[in-house]
């Protein structure tokens, strides 16, 4: 297993009985960017099982933290569910992902725009201190079916305000935009809608969706990627990859299984 390195959980946290987040140890040597993702997974008998795994945590950090779903007959999280502290959790060497800066043409707003466990290259592009010199606003969107499963981005963008040092850098600029589905809450409804009628843009105090100085990260569920890419297009906003910088970029590969 030379494409991938042992690494030692360090911490836990349920957040729900579907989602929760852990972190790992780092080697000195695994370099990535914010938004990236690598494989992560178990050994299960003598074989690495695997699954794409974005890093939550930012790239100055000494640790890992990953950000995952719970599914009762997931090949790979029917397992991880279950590890505890000092258990060992493989990880790729070759970090890789759509959701990194060079992508994005320079603008003046960031919308960062998630559903479930796809918060999870956002949690770690909203403590990147660089992204506050980049742009003027960064509106961070999460979009779950119960107010419960806002439990870990809210945990992390009340952090990065509080942070002696990030929070000084953020205030001002970073925007949260919880949503719910199946229950009241103050934002209700899906992420597609309220950005596609202008209520996110309304509420952080911007102009509509514009590819003229919005730029736009999605990461999420099949259909919610879909929907967006169909938004993106009619309001005039192009795809950018590593290739050719663009107006919004999106990412498939965060864990449902």
């Amino acid at each position: 297993m030379a494409a991938f390195y042992e690494a030692t959980v360090t911490d836990i946290h349920h957040w729900t009985d579907r989602l929760f987040s852990f972190r790992t140890t780092r080697d000195p040597a695994f370099r990535f960017e914010d938004g990236q993702f690598a494989m992560i997974g178990l050994e299960v008998e003598g074989r690495a099982l695997l699954r794409a795994y974005s890093m939550a945590s930012p790239n100055h950090d000494d640790g890992l933290e990953f950000f995952s779903i719970k599914v009762p007959n997931g090949p790979l999280t029917s397992r991880l569910q279950h590890i505890r502290i000092g258990d060992t959790v493989l990880i790729g060497k070759k970090p890789t992902g759509t959701l990194v800066q060079d992508s994005l043409l320079p603008g003046r707003n960031l919308y960062l725009v998630s559903t479930g466990t796809g918060f999870a290259p956002f949690a770690s592009i909203v403590r990147d201190f660089a992204v506050y010199e980049r742009y003027e606003r960064i509106v961070a969107i999460h979009g779950c079916r119960e107010v419960a499963e806002l439990g870990y981005s809210k945990h992390i963008i009340d952090a990065v305000l509080a942070d002696e040092y990030l929070g000084e850098a953020a205030a001002g600029k970073l925007i949260y935009f919880p949503t719910v589905t199946r229950e009241a809450f103050t934002n209700t409804g899906r992420v597609t809608t309220a950005l596609e009628d202008g209520t996110i843009s309304a509420k952080a105090g911007l102009a509509p969706l514009d590819p003229a100085h919005d730029r736009v990260m999605i990461c999420g569920s099949e259909a919610m990627l879909k929907d967006l890419v169909v938004l993106m297009k009619f309001r005039g906003f192009r795809e950018g990859s590593s290739s050719e910088a663009g107006h919004y970029v999106i990412e498939k590969a965060f864990v449902e299984k």
